[in-house]
């Protein structure tokens, strides 16, 4: 008899927790991003021209910048099945498990057509050996004054992109990629 009650207090006690315990509340952003995955566009084409693309890494997400000797603010940035060299097609290997294809609307060459960014490799702009969600950064091509980037990720996650200015007259095209959701 001494068991049975026992029994039924623990029995009472865990039906009082459960009914009395909170609900769960509702799982913020993971590190407050909301971006979503979808293409990003904005602004127009300049004559200011691309000198460089670097990386960094954060705690949420890692960084892609594209730098620009001065102002731009053009850009298209979404995931694709492949990345493509613009005027021939032909793809670009990327590594990752997904694909995005920056577009900035500024050459990487002079008005005179001399290159304003000559990377030592176009096909690894930068070593992202260790990086949490960038694969690889490839330079597709310059084209009618625009420029391809394939930038291979780890899997389809989100991504924000947008402009700084300075320092100076140049500015400087961002695009963030999650870690993860």
């Amino acid at each position: 008899m001494k068991y049975i009650k026992t029994w039924l207090a623990v029995l009472g006690l865990l039906a009082a927790f459960i009914l009395v315990a909170p609900a769960p509340a509702q799982a913020a952003p993971y590190c407050g991003i909301t971006w979503g995955s979808l293409a990003k566009s904005a602004g127009t084409g300049t004559s200011a021209t691309i000198n460089n693309v670097r990386a960094g890494q954060h705690a949420c997400f890692d960084r892609m910048v594209v730098d620009v000797s001065g102002h731009a603010n053009g850009y298209s940035v979404g995931y694709v099945s492949a990345v493509t060299r613009p005027g021939s097609g032909s793809v670009v290997a990327l590594r990752g498990g997904a694909y995005l294809k920056v577009v900035v609307k500024a050459p990487a060459y002079t008005e005179a057509g001399a290159a304003s960014y000559v990377p030592a490799n176009r096909n690894e702009l930068v070593n992202t050996a260790g990086y949490s969600t960038l694969r690889q950064l490839a330079l597709a091509g310059s084209f009618e004054g625009s420029t391809t980037l394939g930038v291979g990720v780890r899997a389809r996650l989100p991504f924000n992109v947008f402009v700084l200015d300075g320092p100076g007259a140049s500015s400087r095209i961002v695009i963030d990629v999650a870690h993860r959701w």
